[in-house]
């Protein structure tokens, strides 16, 4: 079990980061329902960025706090889904895929976005980079310019890491996840009704396969493997757009 300090301290530079993550993922899943013809999020209040509309006490709260304190564990966290009719959109099929894909695309437009923030970061003071690289030779700053900004940039990295995660999660093609409902949409008339029969059992088969991780590696594959390859990905070709821009 980890530390309560060391629990404290990563708390305190991914609460932000997470929140607005699950957040503007579900905000995302209904500002599109809306464009769609489905006004439902809208009328019960859900279409905004106000963090208490959204917030689900288990998966945004309890879950994630377990998650850190499950040694070598997986991370995982929701928020409340935001209601979605398809009966009133244009093409129900098409619409609802774009639906689902919205929140994955929030996620992937976050990480992007905040590895280009960290990108500015590192621009204005370079140390900043060999600090997020864990050089042998890495001194942390001293300085209140790089005290301020050092913060902003460890948070703007776990920005990418928490929304990489949670858009390569949201696409395992398993209803009720953001991929299952895309494929849903996406295969014919008769495999969609079969894939749809699975939902109930959705989160109960999401939770056999993080119990039987260990031996399938499925879980790990996304909440590690993947997760830091594309995050690295996002912020060293972030990094390396600014360094472009450097005179």
């Amino acid at each position: 079990m980890n530390s309560l300090p060391q629990i404290l301290h990563t708390i305190s530079y991914m609460a932000l980061p997470l929140l607005f993550a699950m957040v503007l993922h579900e905000y995302a899943h209904g500002w599109v329902a809306n464009r769609c013809g489905d006004p439902t999020a809208k009328l019960q209040g859900r279409l905004t960025m106000n963090p208490l509309a959204h917030i689900d006490p288990f998966g945004t709260v309890i879950l994630p706090l377990l998650c850190l304190l499950m040694p070598g564990g997986f991370f995982l966290g929701w928020a409340k889904p935001v209601p979605i009719d398809p009966r009133l959109m244009h093409q129900p099929r098409r619409d609802m895929a774009l639906v689902a894909a919205a929140g994955p695309a929030m996620n992937l437009a976050l990480a992007i976005g905040s590895a280009l923030l960290f990108a500015l970061l590192v621009s204005i003071d370079p140390t900043i980079e060999s600090y997020w690289s864990k050089s042998e030779k890495t001194q942390t700053p001293d300085t209140w310019h790089a005290m301020f900004l050092l913060p902003i940039a460890v948070m703007s990295v776990y920005s990418v890491l928490i929304n990489v995660l949670l858009m390569l999660f949201n696409l395992l093609p398993l209803p009720p996840l953001d991929g299952g409902r895309i494929l849903t949409s996406l295969l014919p008339a008769t495999a969609a009704k079969g894939l749809m029969r699975v939902e109930p059992y959705g989160m109960l088969i999401l939770v056999g396969l993080i119990i039987f991780d260990p031996q399938i590696h499925v879980i790990h594959t996304i909440t590690s493997t993947l997760t830091h390859s594309l995050s690295n990905t996002i912020l060293s070709t972030a990094v390396g757009l600014g360094a472009g821009d450097t005179p």
